[in-house]
């Protein structure tokens, strides 16, 4: 079966959640029939340490905006924003489905380099989605450099990063989508922003498709939308052709 993905790669407004809203709406009003729509980590405010000032509760404003979003599109919508929950505050990527059924993931490996295990909670559960049926891995930017938590036990065939990834490092960022593609045999997602926040941080964008041959195609360095076909029947005939899965190591949580 196949799955057609859309990532959107906008610039975002600094600690601006009514201006990211508006603007990303118009990003994805004309993308045509989807399954997915895939937004960057913290779509919203951009990488904000500000919790307290910019977190939402789970029934708050932006996720009533993803459900409404998710019904007008019939596709899901999916994207990671600062949630308070009990006292705590994560780094939450949210799933939104068209009927409103919700699924989330917590980052959880806080970038310290930028002072994110100062004040966000580290999630403990992987997290796998079924949808249209494929097997959905969610997981969050600096969780792509660590390669066993994102381990494929032959139970996903998708690997879905969404990420504010500096311009800095941004052929770690090709190079490591790339490797966890190929080390996972899974068609492998990331979904970046472009511009600058407010600390003046750049971003390069290449958000990016790549199968589980290692073959990548990325979208540039521009405010954009792109989606992305991808075949369940070419990906299983791959794992059966070269069953590199067969000899994986075990790892154990």
């Amino acid at each position: 079966m196949d799955l057609k993905v859309t990532l959107v790669q906008p610039d975002l407004a600094w600690e601006n959640k009514s201006a990211n809203l508006f603007n990303i709406a118009g990003l994805i009003e004309n993308t045509g029939q989807t399954d997915v729509i895939v937004l960057p980590e913290m779509f919203t405010t951009g990488f904000s340490m500000k919790v307290q000032e910019l977190a939402e509760p789970m029934e708050g404003p932006t996720i009533q905006w993803m459900k409404e979003k998710a019904a007008e599109k019939q596709a899901v919508v999916a994207g990671s924003l600062i949630i308070e929950e009990n006292g705590c505050y994560y780094n939450r990527l949210v799933w939104v489905q068209p009927d409103g059924k919700l699924y989330w993931y917590d980052k959880r490996h806080l970038f310290a380099m930028g002072e994110e295990h100062l004040h966000f909670t580290p999630g403990n559960q992987r997290v796998t989605v079924e949808w249209k049926g494929w097997k959905i891995r969610l997981q969050i930017c600096y969780d792509l450099r660590f390669p066993v938590w994102s381990r494929n036990n032959d139970d996903y065939d998708l690997l879905i990063y969404t990420v504010n990834w500096p311009a800095a490092r941004s052929h770690v960022w090709k190079t490591l989508l790339t490797a966890r593609a190929l080390e996972n045999q899974c068609y492998c997602l990331g979904v970046n922003r472009v511009g600058r926040d407010g600390l003046n941080i750049r971003y390069y964008g290449d958000s990016g498709r790549i199968d589980a041959r290692g073959e990548a195609v990325w979208m540039g360095h521009m405010e954009t939308t792109r989606t992305f076909t991808l075949s369940l029947r070419t990906l299983h005939a791959f794992r059966e052709k070269f069953p590199v899965l067969n000899d994986r190591d075990g790892f154990t949580f």
